[in-house]
């Protein structure tokens, strides 16, 4: 019979010379990271509808408020919202949140006798 000859290797730690290993940061977390801070900070448009809405009506909506809008908005697009009645004290509009923009607006007293459809999230502002 033939004989079998094994050689064993004796096992020793292999040592890295250099800067140790880091953790790599898991590429989904900061494409995620990346896509919720463009989701946060995407300005609202104003469609030309809603711009001449609120120019007939005179409603008047400062940059301040405008911000919080925005906030709001994008906060409720990442909830799932899409299509959203944002109330403010003088206005109404109505805000495609997947779109980020205004698709029209109306004063608060013309919005009391109106029927909204086609909307899946309300804002409600003070």
């Amino acid at each position: 019979m033939d004989q079998l000859n094994i050689h064993r290797v004796p096992s020793q730690p292999f040592i890295r010379q250099g800067k140790p290993l880091q953790p790599a940061t898991s590429p989904k977390q900061s494409f995620l990271e990346q896509l919720n801070d463009a989701i946060q900070t995407q300005p609202l448009k104003i469609s030309k509808h809603a711009s001449e809405r609120l120019r007939d009506r005179n409603i008047q909506i400062t940059d301040a408020e405008w911000a919080h809008v925005t906030e709001k908005v994008n906060e409720a697009r990442q909830k799932g919202i899409k299509d959203s009645l944002v109330l403010m004290d003088k206005a109404a509009l109505i805000v495609s949140a997947k779109n980020a923009t205004v698709i029209t607006a109306m004063d608060r007293m013309e919005a009391k006798n109106q029927l909204f459809t086609n909307i899946d999230g309300t804002i409600v502002l003070n």
